[in-house]
């Protein structure tokens, strides 16, 4: 069973950054040759968005999709070597106040919340205005 956890959530002041971690990646690079592994945030109040997911391949091509709201502040990345998911948040704004969810599945990128098989327990992130 892979199994995801997420750290390093945080408060940070409005233009400071983040990084928040999800240990389990090399879980999924030891299962699928093709994996997608993202992030989805969600706030008091509001529906569950996608912020930023990326589909991995044995054969080193890429395709990373970003919500337009966190392009250009926001990077994925993984290192498989610390088993480690990675989502770097630059700029933060008051309106990235959410509880940060680690997901992946096996194969393409879905789009629904639902499709992703896997869930960590969440890593709270907020900038205070």
């Amino acid at each position: 069973q892979v199994q995801l956890q997420e750290s390093g959530g945080g408060s940070v002041q409005a233009g400071g950054s983040l990084r928040v971690s999800c240990a389990g990646s090399s879980q999924m690079n030891s299962h699928y040759s093709r994996y997608c592994m993202g992030w989805f945030r969600q706030a008091p109040g509001k529906e569950r968005e996608g912020v930023a997911r990326h589909l991995f391949t044995s054969y080193g091509g890429s395709l990373t999709y970003y919500a337009d709201s966190v392009k250009g502040r926001f990077t994925i990345s993984q290192d498989n070597a610390k088993n480690t998911l990675y989502l770097q948040m630059n700029d933060l704004k008051p309106e990235d106040t959410a509880m940060y969810y680690c997901v992946a599945v096996g194969g393409t990128c879905p789009e629904r919340a639902a499709d992703f098989t896997y869930w960590g327990q969440g890593t709270q992130v907020t900038s205070p205005h």
